[in-house]
């Protein structure tokens, strides 16, 4: 499956020279720019499975107006793609072509904008737009609490939990487009589908409006407690994971089985390749067990596809993203 930015060459000789980390010709003229770009920086670190190779450059911009100003000089001829919290995502062994954006502290925001009304900067973690909520007496927003990513991320993929998803709750996101434009959509503009939106690829999540409706604290607290109990007690929290591998397929494909139970009536409860495996916890989960390449686990993840399918003839569709180079 081609991702994003596939069939992009590192540094074809053209780009001017810079003085950047590494010491090393950048892709444009950083002149104004007042973020940090980094050459062939490792992401692994930044992933929950704390697998993959490093980005051709990571850029952590100082601020949106940082962001755009190398956005648009890049001019959509060099890919680009946001990093988060890096809990939905399997970073390839031969690393990310392009730009990786990863938003930092001015984008963590959370506030109070309207009547039960929050605006949250694209790197803002549900946990926080969850608790700002709950402080604010803004019920419906609790789900956010057991989706372990950034505002960016799962305004984009329609990012959902316990009955509840982005969907139900976004009124408006500020969007960065690839060649630079800024735009506003309405949730009836990011074409929702389970787990997915129309954005294109390269386009940046910078903040996002949510709204709820008026609750008690300490019942919303309460809910979300419920919520991190679930979580602790269903999933394999405590291990180098990477979240839900697989979407739940549609009732009338699955017979109204979930991932995890497709997964386990094909007998892959446990399965391993290589330093990869199946959580024994829950099975729609896949576990780095300390020595797995990101080969492994994406190459374990289509060996249980392909027995789930043999099994029960459903295709399993991945719900982790898989980006980079093999």
């Amino acid at each position: 499956m081609n991702q994003p930015g596939d069939g992009y060459a590192y540094d074809n000789g053209a780009a001017p020279t810079c003085a950047v980390d590494g010491a090393v010709s950048a892709p444009i003229p950083l002149d104004g720019i007042r973020g940090k770009l980094t050459c062939r920086a490792p992401l692994a670190p930044y992933v929950w499975f704390k697998t993959g190779g490093a980005a051709d450059w990571l850029f952590e911009p100082a601020d949106l107006e940082d962001l755009k100003c190398l956005i648009e000089r890049l001019g959509g001829e060099i890919p680009v793609m946001a990093l988060g919290l890096g809990s939905n995502m399997i970073i390839r062994d031969g690393g990310v072509p392009g730009v990786v954006v990863r938003l930092g502290k001015a984008f963590a925001g959370c506030a109070v904008t309207g009547a039960h009304e929050l605006t949250c900067g694209g790197g803002a973690s549900g946990i926080l737009v969850a608790s700002t909520a709950r402080d604010n007496g803004i019920a419906g927003l609790e789900f956010l609490r057991g989706i372990p990513g950034t505002v960016g991320g799962f305004v984009r993929m329609n990012g959902g939990a316990y009955g509840r998803e982005v969907a139900d709750i976004l009124v408006t996101c500020d969007v960065l487009l690839p060649e630079g434009d800024m735009v506003t959509l309405h949730a009836d503009d990011m074409g929702y589908t389970y787990r997915h939106s129309a954005l294109p690829d390269g386009a940046i999540v910078v903040s996002a409006k949510f709204r709820g409706t008026p609750g008690d604290p300490a019942a919303i607290g309460a809910e979300m407690d419920r919520i991190a109990a679930a979580r602790e007690a269903s999933q394999p929290l405590r291990t180098k994971t990477g979240g839900s591998t697989f979407k739940n397929p549609a009732h009338e494909t699955s017979g109204g089985h979930k991932a995890w139970e497709l997964v386990d009536a094909a007998g892959c409860r446990g399965l391993t390749l290589g330093g990869a495996q199946v959580s024994e916890k829950h099975t729609n989960f896949l576990i780095n067990t300390g020595t797995a390449t990101s080969a492994d686990i994406e190459g374990l993840g289509e060996l249980v596809r392909e027995k789930v399918y043999a099994q029960s003839g459903v295709s399993l569709e991945w719900e982790i993203q898989r980006v980079g180079r093999p």
